[in-house]
């Protein structure tokens, strides 16, 4: 099945799903994780009979009983979910009149959990919550003869694009699709990371999405994704971790997620360790109790303690402490983080000292979700050959408008990108197979561009006082966006400032009568 098919598929599983919740009395967050897990249940459906098929093939008959014994044991070490009989999907949809629909789903999860200890406790048991008839249409969509043919990992994709779907209409996501990262922000930092070995670390890891595009990264490679890594997670939201989980299984991947608070503890123990690190931290946490034993002791928070109430050093310390001798780490941060000031900015200006910092690329708003704020991506290698300068990208005018309230990368402008940071690695690059680099590197090679990139020297770092903000570097390249309302804005401007006035005049009369 290539691409084109499985987004057809995709969107018209979303479609059929979504359609019978608008027409039930669920919301968005309720109906999140009962469809979730049917679609991890057909997933294992699917990739059990294909393991099923390759045991059959490989394994000999014994010679005592005349048959091959099949066990647990051969699905578990081919990545491969378990199933018993009445947990597979074809069971539930198959399921005798009378039968209570919802009673039968949950015991299958249950049994599911029962033969698998990293998802016990995991999966959704609550299907009495939606209606019977609901239910049944559910399994119906998941159980037609096109998705029963579908290749198991096909079922990693589908599963990632419900999370999109679900993030985009703010299911569980009151604080900004805190449970799932952009796919072109996630793209981004894998491509420039490249975490193909070894250790890799997300301590705020949502619903794994960083681990899954890992895992794409290794396939893509064709290398084996539980020999080439091992992941570690840690998650505070108990739904995230839920999510996770069910996200790493569905990948056939293995991993230690953790429910835990990141700020008090570090549970996976992996300072210096780390070959990899990525993440999607929430931004600007504030009431942070910096006072906890742990918090003042916390050996990776080496450059300092900010005093301001806000987290963001805290999770940049924490990115940069994980990592081993050569480790690579790309983290998403507020924009505000580049240019912080007071503590932050002596912690950032060691950050910058220890010739650490490779790259940050500013990314303009409305590539999340469910928040329209710009951000920064920042990059960490301690294999960096060159420790004076610092990759400056100004991604603000390197995007696609996908409707009106969101943008993403092109494949084109994430290649062309990730050539760019290739190519100040000293990598071997060719500019001129990118067609979207081919607009700004004229010459076919390397060259700050005005408005888009610059290597920039520790001398002008120090002397734009350490800020790490792109645009300070780069220049300035002013582009319109012809969709954006400039006169509407401006006039609605001015009518604030109007009203702001008025309320500055009303309070100072008082104030002024009672100095008379």
């Amino acid at each position: 099945m290539d691409s084109e098919q499985i987004k057809s598929v995709e969107k018209e599983l979303w479609g059929a799903a979504d359609i019978l919740r608008a027409n039930s009395k669920l919301t968005a967050a309720e109906y999140k994780d009962p469809v979730l897990g049917l679609i991890l249940l057909r997933f294992a459906q699917n990739r059990f009979e294909e393991t099923l098929r390759k045991i059959e093939a490989n394994i000999p008959v014994n010679p005592r009983t005349g048959k091959k014994e099949i066990t647990k044991d051969h699905f578990l070490g081919e990545s491969s979910l378990y199933l018993q009989d009445e947990s597979k999907y074809e069971y539930l949809a198959n399921l005798p009149e009378g039968k209570d629909i919802s009673e039968a789903v949950n015991h299958a999860m249950q049994l599911v959990e029962d033969d698998h200890i990293d998802l016990a406790g995991i999966l959704p048991k609550n299907y009495q919550d939606l209606n019977s008839d609901l239910l049944k249409e559910l399994i119906r969509i998941f159980n037609t003869e096109a998705i029963r043919s579908i290749p198991g990992d096909v079922f990693g994709r589908i599963y990632e694009y419900f999370l999109m779907q679900f993030s985009m209409s703010g299911a569980g996501a009151q604080e900004g699709g805190e449970f799932f990262t952009p796919p072109s922000l996630v793209q981004l930092i894998v491509n420039f990371i490249e975490p193909y070995h070894g250790i890799v670390h997300d301590p705020a890891c949502g619903s794994g999405g960083m681990f899954v595009q890992t895992a794409h990264f290794i396939g893509d490679h064709n290398k084996s994704i539980n020999e080439s890594i091992t992941t570690y997670g840690t998650e505070l939201k108990t739904n995230n971790t839920r999510l996770a989980k069910m996200n790493l299984a569905i990948h056939g991947m293995e991993g230690k997620i953790i429910e835990d608070n990141s700020f008090y503890s570090d549970p996976h123990n992996l300072v210096g360790k780390c070959d990899f690190v990525m993440a999607n931290p929430p931004f600007n946490v504030d009431k942070i109790d910096k006072k906890k034993d742990f918090v003042v002791n916390d050996a990776r928070l080496p450059f300092g303690l900010p005093k301001n109430d806000n987290g963001n050093y805290l999770w940049i310390q924490y990115f940069h402490s994980y990592l081993n001798e050569k480790g690579r780490a790309g983290f998403v941060m507020a924009s505000s983080a580049t240019d912080a000031g007071n503590t932050e900015k002596l912690i950032r200006q060691k950050l910058i000292e220890t010739g650490d910092v490779e790259a940050i690329v500013s990314v303009r708003n409305n590539f999340f979700y469910t928040r329209s704020l710009p951000c920064h991506v920042w990059f960490f290698n301690k294999n960096k050959k060159d420790k004076d300068t610092i990759l400056m990208i100004d991604a603000r005018n390197t995007f696609r408008k996908v409707n009106s309230k969101i943008n993403d990368f092109t494949p084109d402008q994430l290649e062309g990108l990730t050539t760019i940071i290739k190519s100040y690695r000293g990598e071997t690059v060719d500019f001129k197979a990118n067609e979207w680099l081919t607009k700004s590197f004229e010459s076919g090679s390397y060259e700050d561009v005005e408005g888009l990139c610059k290597v920039a020297s520790m001398d002008e770092i120090i002397e734009n006082d350490y800020s790490l903000t792109p645009g300070r570097y780069v220049g300035f390249s002013i582009q319109i966006d012809e969709d954006f309302d400039y006169k509407g804005r401006m006039a609605e401007i001015h009518d604030e400032l109007a009203k702001l006035n008025a309320e500055s005049d009303d309070l100072m009369k008082p104030i002024q009568d009672l100095k008379l």
